[in-house]
């Protein structure tokens, strides 16, 4: 497999004891994570999605993050806000209004 274009980040709150715990899990954030996914593949984007432990940004959860362009989305809290982040990377640049700073 080679490496993707882009590699998204869904924070879920797990701690390391498994524990799940946090504002991105009690905000849905794992609710989202089939949703991506389908984005992906029905946009047809050279992207990996990843489920990850907790990235420490509770107060702006749920956090999405994306590599290599280092982008931090915070407050991701519906499909469309999904929608307008994956539109930008698409396009090339970041969807602004929900980057944390």
């Amino acid at each position: 497999m080679e490496k993707p274009k882009h590699h998204i980040f869904v924070c879920s709150s797990f701690r390391a004891s498994g524990e799940i715990k946090g504002k991105c899990n009690k905000k849905g954030s794992t609710d989202f994570i089939p949703y991506i996914e389908n984005e992906i593949l029905d946009r047809g984007m050279d992207a990996l999605l990843t489920s990850t432990g907790c990235m420490k940004q509770c107060d702006n959860g749920p956090i999405m993050v994306i590599y290599p362009e280092n982008f931090w989305y915070g407050n991701v809290e519906s499909e469309d806000i999904i929608d307008e982040i994956l539109d930008a990377l698409e396009d090339g640049v970041a969807a602004e209004e929900y980057l944390l700073s």
